[in-house]
This record gives structure tokens, sequence and C-alpha cells, in this order.
């Protein structure tokens, strides 16, 4: 056999074969099984016929849905071999070309977005968060090979024998210890804010309120010598502080030390009004002058 009549009959093998007559002539059948899934009214024209396998042909219906536009109803029937009866295989709703499709799924860790919470909800935090660090590094332990750890041998095998049963033993805070202080007043957290934290958590306040904001750029003085900045406490003190002013665009926001805006407690004075000038007195006495009828009494002549 040569190489060609090898090619030849490899693609004729995987050649998809041609429509079954019988099932491709079941297009009423097909209709009523797309009417039947779908509400009245919005199976369409009958716009292909394509064969899936010998005896298998699927026929496609436009879909007249507002809603699924570009989408197109998918009826498959089949008949069996030397069977002249055509049955129905299924019947699907699939998208063609230029249907409208929803957004491939996202997480919903990445979904959200600051300011979605409510009242109620929750938002749980992953165990290995970059933003969160264990609260209580055990930087006060005694060390395993200090002098001050050490135990007598009794009082170790001691120790083993009644705590052989507990696999699972937590670790027991030593007292005196500041774990233990923090424990008393309830003052201790399970977790705090790592150095990638308060890295993201000062990249997004910079950019809200930082030096490169239209409002900063603007501004005739920075927050740094602002009355009305308050300073966090902490490493990030040197950076930020929460603005207290009732009257400025950053009111109860923390802002950059580099922020500014036209609320600067020492950029605008106001003036003070003009005293008012005193009564001016160019003599204390009264002058007196004639009046029309003394005058002509008097014979005095007039001017």
């Amino acid at each position: 056999m040569s190489a060609a009549t090898t090619r030849g009959r490899t693609a004729r093998t995987a050649r998809t074969p041609a429509p079954d007559r019988l099932c491709a002539e079941a297009v009423d059948l097909a209709r009523a099984a797309a009417e039947e899934a779908a509400a009245p009214g919005v199976v369409g024209e009958h716009v292909a016929v394509v064969s899936e396998g010998d005896r298998v042909v699927t026929h496609y219906f436009e879909c007249e849905d507002p809603g699924y536009r570009g989408w197109r109803w998918a009826v498959t029937v089949a008949r069996a071999s030397r069977a002249k009866n055509v049955t129905l295989d299924e019947t699907v709703l699939l998208p063609g070309s230029d249907a409208i499709l929803a957004p491939e799924w996202v997480p919903w860790s990445e979904r959200l977005r600051p300011g979605d919470m409510g009242p109620g909800d929750l938002l749980p935090t992953e165990a290995d968060d970059l933003r969160l660090e264990p609260g209580y590094t055990g930087a006060d332990e005694v060390p395993p090979n200090s002098a001050v750890g050490e135990v007598s041998g009794e009082l170790a095998d001691l120790v083993d024998v009644e705590d052989a049963e507990l696999t699972t033993r937590p670790d027991a805070t030593a007292r005196g210890s500041v774990a233990s202080v923090a424990d008393e007043l309830g003052m201790r957290r399970a977790r705090v804010l790592s150095r990638y934290g308060l890295h993201s958590a000062a990249d997004r306040w910079d950019e809200a309120f930082g030096p490169k904001t239209p409002m900063a750029q603007a501004a005739p003085a920075s927050c740094v010598s602002c009355a009305f900045l308050m300073p966090l406490a902490g490493s990030l003190r040197q950076a930020f502080g929460v603005c207290a002013n009732e009257f400025g665009p950053a009111d109860g926001h923390v802002v950059s030390l580099a922020y500014g805006c036209g609320g600067h407690s020492e950029a605008a004075v106001m003036p003070k009004p003009p005293a008012a000038a005193g009564h001016a007195l160019d003599t204390m006495r009264v002058d007196e002058y004639p009046l029309h009828g003394e005058a002509s009494a008097s014979g005095t002549p007039e001017d």
C-alpha cells in the first residue's frame, strides 16, 4: 500500500459523515422539542443542520428571546441502525458567534473592592494573609539552652509522664512575661499588621491624600505645619496623620504630611476690621450769628 493511498483513506475516515436523510428531515420534531423546552414564541427560524456522527444530527433554530441575543436552540435527533423512526436526543440553548456572554467567573476575593462591605457583612481573613503576622512572636520566651529554663531530670520525667496523653497541648504562657500580662489586661491580639500590610496601607493613603493630588498641588502649605493635623502613633507617625478640620476635604481621613488644602490653619489669617476714627473738634467755642431781622433794626447796611 502506497503512502498516498494511506493518507487518502485516513482523510476519508476522519471526514465528518454526511447528515442522515431521515434525521435531517425531522425538522418538525426538533422544533416541537425546542418549543416545549423554551417559552412560547421564542423559537425562531431553522438555520442549520449539522451532522454529529452516524445517524446523529443537530438542528439549530434562532432564539427570539431579547435576553439571549445571538443564541440558538440546538436539538439533537438520532436514529438507530436500520430503523426508520427518528428519536429525540437532547435540547439545549447554545451561544452563537455574536452571542452576549457573561464575563468569566472571578473569585470573590478578587472581586471585592473597598467600600463593598455593608452592615452585617463578614469578611473572612486567610490564615496566610501577607498583611498580618502573629501578634505574639515569642520574643520573651526563655531560650532552650538557657540556664533559667533548666529543670532537674526528676522533674522533667514527672512532667513527661503527666503530659504523655496531651499530644496537642497548647504552649503555656510563662507567668510574668509580656504575653501573660497582655492576656490579663485583655490587650493581646492574635495577629497584628505586618510590614507588608503597613506598606500597602501607606500606598493607598498616599494615593488618596498625598502630595501628588490636585488639591495638594494647589495648596498654600503642607499638612506638616497645620494645626488641624493629628499625628498617628507608631512607625507611620513620621509620614501620616488624621485631619481634624471639619471644613477640609480630608476631615476624618488619614493624610500624608506632604498633603495640603486650602483649609490650612496658617494659610490665610482673617484681617481685622479697621478701627473707627475719633471725632475731630477744631474749637470748643460757640459762634454767634445775627439773624436778618436783628440786622435791619439796628440800621446796619446790608452787603
